[in-house]
């Protein structure tokens, strides 16, 4: 079976060379399969490969078709199995590193807004020194209250 690109795809319909598309489920994919008025087979394949392009889900294998002007054909479901998606690792690591960002962005605005609070707090500053001194006795009392114990 002969492999065609999307561009090669688009061509061949506009030129009224397709005499067919089929959708068909592969495993956990989906694939197009296409019939020239040659009678030659194809498969939809990669941009740069002859390996068939897979798709995950039927919507967005007839986006593709959509778009290149193709809006009818058939669909074949006899070898779909939606039990068989293997995760790998680039699809989680995808989604892992799309959930650190959002986390990071959601962080960064939490800080910038308490930033921005402290800023905006009318107040009077009080100096580092200070905050620690006042630190040092409370402790200081609490080790007291607490049989006598002592800081190093």
């Amino acid at each position: 079976m002969q492999s065609m690109t999307i561009e090669q795809l688009r061509a061949a319909s506009n030129a009224g060379g397709v005499s067919c598309v089929t959708l068909k489920g592969r495993g956990s994919t989906f694939l197009i399969q296409i019939d020239t008025l040659s009678g030659a087979e194809a498969v939809l394949s990669k941009a740069r490969s002859t390996e068939p392009r897979l798709f995950g889900s039927p919507q967005a294998a007839l986006n593709v078709l959509r778009d290149i002007g193709i809006t009818a054909g058939h669909f074949d479901s006899s070898e779909y199995d939606p039990a068989d998606k293997k995760q790998d690792a680039g699809n989680r690591g995808r989604a892992d590193a799309m959930r650190e960002a959002h986390e990071a962005a959601a962080y960064t605005k939490w800080i910038a807004a308490e930033i921005q609070a402290s800023i905006d707090d009318p107040r009077a500053d009080v100096a580092h020194e200070d905050v620690m001194a006042e630190m040092d006795a409370q402790i200081d009392a609490l080790l007291a209250a607490d049989k006598g114990m002592k800081r190093d």
